[in-house]
Parts: C-alpha cells; sequence; structure tokens
C-alpha cells in the first residue's frame, strides 16, 4: 500500500516552549494544518515528519498536562 504525501509547504513551523536553545531533545509542531498536526526534529528537520490527527494530538497534550505521561 503507498502512502499519501502531505504538503506541508504551509505550515508554520513553532518549536516546543520546553526548548532551551542549546540543542537538545526538542520537537517543532506545524500548525495551520487542517485535521493534522505535523511534528519534527529540531536536530535534524531533513528527516520524516511525524503525521497525526488533531483529535489524537489533543489527547496527547491533555495527558501531558494532566501527568499521565511522565518519564
Amino acid at each position: 500500500m503507498a502512502s499519501k504525501q502531505i504538503d506541508l509547504s504551509a505550515a508554520r513551523w513553532r518549536t516546543s516552549s520546553h526548548s532551551n536553545g542549546d540543542g537538545g531533545n526538542c520537537v517543532e509542531i506545524g500548525d495551520d494544518l487542517p485535521g493534522i498536526i505535523p511534528v519534527r526534529d529540531t536536530k535534524d528537520r531533513t528527516r520524516a515528519t511525524l503525521i497525526f490527527g488533531s483529535g489524537a494530538w489533543d489527547s496527547f497534550v491533555s495527558a501531558v498536562k494532566g501527568g499521565a505521561l511522565r518519564a
């Protein structure tokens, strides 16, 4: 089964608010794409971008904020 290419050229990328600018383990989130949330590694933006449905992303963020996903 072939995977569908998603055009991310319109995404406005923003770096995680937890980024401290030293090149650590940070991600960027793509905004302004209806129904999807693209996520990429700030250290290597040429690697594959992960794509999440907006509902799944909202559930993930809520779980993190609620403390359910602590390391």
